[in-house]
């Protein structure tokens, strides 16, 4: 009777500590909203390709800056003290839209929400690890990106709500997106705050380049190329995805937007199986198969003329992409262990792949059309089919 009643409480404190953390993953979803944000401001401001894709860009460029520092911050504040000082952050920049969407307004906003989800995403992540045994990480985190995928997934319905309805958005249209999310914001701060996780203590204060070194050891280095591909095809698809079906389909942004939806619906399904499956499955072979899922649907993008095989190639993209993040992060941590913090850092500053791929791209795209974009994301699922053949056995 005494061990059940143990585990009754144990499990019950476990869940009030997850769930908080869960919350957390929602709102590091704020920042795909970027790629349906940038639509709109491109429609609204008339920009260019290139013009419009330096949000998306200017939100990754903050993680190649503060990624690093932030794992440094964690070895003398703590994780959960850092994920705090980033939701605080998050929220300062999903108020400043409320406003205007003016071109430097919008940059100050995007600044502001790359600079918070790059705190976010290189402490949440090893903060899972003070509740969470190695070899059920990788299905952990993947359930957390499971619901951040759901905040992803919300941001282009909430946008064509505000766009669209006549319910009273004060004005803001879709901007009301914003405000949604920075109250969702707020919660997280409260929760969290009132959340007791018990951490491990570092064992040294670390320095930048003694992180930077890490990039030395050959699987750290390619466990960070492979993050950087996986957000830019994350990135570059569900910006690219519209444009790919107004160019194609002469359809209005309202309504090809629904494509940056299709990508996150089916993201979402596969985070949330994926979460089951990489408990029964090798990561080894379940990595193989997402990509080459994402390999399919590029091929569809390039030939496909019609919607619905659009669509099937922007699904297979989002389903094979949903896990590829939570078993390259998994791998990077585990395989050193007694550098968690600075190894978090080093791998979310990989998601500068969010500056670099949807910059190439908007200039490629520029250059020879939307197929110019679709190949460059087509050389990121190339680099993760060789990434395949290095993934080891935790």
């Amino acid at each position: 009777m005494a061990i059940t009643q143990s585990l009754i409480t144990n499990r019950k404190s476990f869940l009030l500590q997850i769930i908080p953390v869960m919350l957390c993953f929602f709102a590091m979803g704020f920042v795909d909203l970027v790629g349906t944000a940038s639509n709109y401001v491109q429609k609204d401001l008339g920009l260019t390709n290139s013009q419009a894709n330096l949000f998306p860009s200017l939100v990754f460029f903050w993680f190649l800056i503060f990624s690093v520092p932030t794992g440094m911050l964690m070895n003398k504040i703590g994780r959960k003290n850092t994920v705090i000082i980033s939701l605080i952050i998050t929220a300062a920049s999903l108020f400043i839209p409320v406003f205007g969407d003016s071109y430097v307004i919008m940059l100050i906003s995007f600044s502001l929400l790359g600079i918070g989800n790059a705190i976010m995403q290189t402490s949440l992540n090893p903060l899972v690890t003070n509740l969470i045994s190695s070899d059920k990480l990788a299905s952990t985190l993947t359930f957390g990106q499971f619901v951040k995928a759901i905040a992803s997934f919300l941001a282009p319905i909430i946008a064509a709500w505000g766009a669209t309805t006549a319910f009273p958005t004060f004005g803001l249209g879709w901007r009301a997106l914003f405000v949604i999310y920075a109250v969702v914001s707020f919660l997280s701060i409260s929760l969290l705050a009132a959340t007791p996780i018990e951490e491990e203590k570092p064992d040294k204060a670390s320095g930048i380049g003694e992180c930077l070194r890490l990039l030395g050891r050959p699987f750290v280095l390619l466990c960070f190329l492979g993050i950087m591909c996986h957000v830019g095809i994350d990135v570059g698809t569900n910006t690219t995805a519209p444009k790919i079906i107004m160019d194609r389909l002469a359809l209005p942004l309202e309504e090809a937007g629904f494509a940056t939806g299709v990508y996150f619906i089916f993201r979402t399904i596969g985070c949330f199986l994926g979460a089951f499956i990489l408990r029964m499955m090798s990561p080894k072979l379940f990595f193989a198969m997402s990509v080459m899922m994402m390999l399919a649907g590029m091929v569809i993008l390039f030939a496909a003329e019609t919607l619905m095989p659009l669509y099937v190639g922007i699904a297979l993209i989002g389903f094979g992409n949903s896990n590829i993040f939570s078993i390259v992060f998994s791998q990077a941590l585990v395989s050193s262990p007694n550098e968690k913090n600075e190894v978090s850092g080093l791998m979310i500053m990989g998601l500068f792949g969010g500056t670099v791929f949807p910059l190439a791209m908007g200039y490629a795209t520029d250059a020879v059309g939307q197929a110019g974009a679709v190949a460059v994301m087509t050389v990121g699922v190339a680099y993760l089919l060789f990434y395949t053949l290095k993934i080891r056995k935790i």
